[in-house]
């Protein structure tokens, strides 16, 4: 079975056990993913230095972000299996810039997987 993850090679950022890509379907521009190298399907079951490697980059998207874009805030998020939103079956971090007015109301942020329940 082929891996969309498994096939890329354009990254943004990389260490030994991680990368990073732009998004295809961005929420907004900047919007980054950070995948382990290792197929792994559920962030759950990856390693602990694994998930070091992607949160190390998680901080270098970052930064890159703040020097490129010069967003307001961040989101950061991951989808844990087919009835969470997950698509592709491999994991990765989400790093989502937001900006001041790409919505009318932030509040409640990643609360928002569940939109009615998003406000409280």
């Amino acid at each position: 079975m082929s891996c969309i993850f498994c096939e890329m090679n354009n990254y943004v950022l990389e260490n030994e056990l991680a990368y990073a890509i732009y998004d295809k379907f961005p929420v907004n521009k900047g919007h980054l993913l950070f995948i382990p190298k290792r197929h792994v399907k559920d962030f759950f079951d990856i390693r602990k230095e694994e998930r070091e490697a992607i949160f190390d980059l998680v901080e270098e998207g970052k930064k890159l972000l703040d020097d490129k874009y010069n967003p307001d805030a961040y989101n950061v998020g991951v989808n844990c299996g087919e009835d969470s939103g997950q698509t592709v079956m491999h994991v990765h971090v989400h790093l989502i810039p937001r900006y001041k007015g790409d919505t009318n109301a932030p509040q409640g942020g990643v609360r928002g997987v569940i939109p009615e329940r998003m406000k409280y």
